[in-house]
């Protein structure tokens, strides 16, 4: 099952090699990302109660569409891009 592929995909704007496989994209993500904003990346993949995260995270609506604008703006840097591709 490739829910991060699958997740990543949606919010990156160009990919122009694929993305490696779901263990090595987990690894590489998880030493990229800031806990939160993995969590909310795993989040969003397992389509999972997005409520219940910021309750856990002690997020209020601002902080969560903060961390989830510099998610997105994260995964789509040049440099994270190469990282997490094949």
């Amino acid at each position: 099952m490739n829910i991060l592929q699958n997740e990543l995909k949606k919010h990156i704007n160009k990919l122009v090699r694929p993305l490696q496989d779901e263990d090595e994209l987990r690894v590489t993500l998880k030493a990229k990302l800031t806990k939160k904003e993995f969590k909310l990346l795993e989040c969003w993949a397992k389509d999972e109660d997005i409520e219940a995260l910021k309750l856990k995270l002690h997020l209020d609506d601002d902080k969560y569409q903060e961390l989830s604008s510099k998610l997105v703006k994260k995964l789509n840097q040049e440099k994270i891009k190469q990282q997490i591709c094949n």
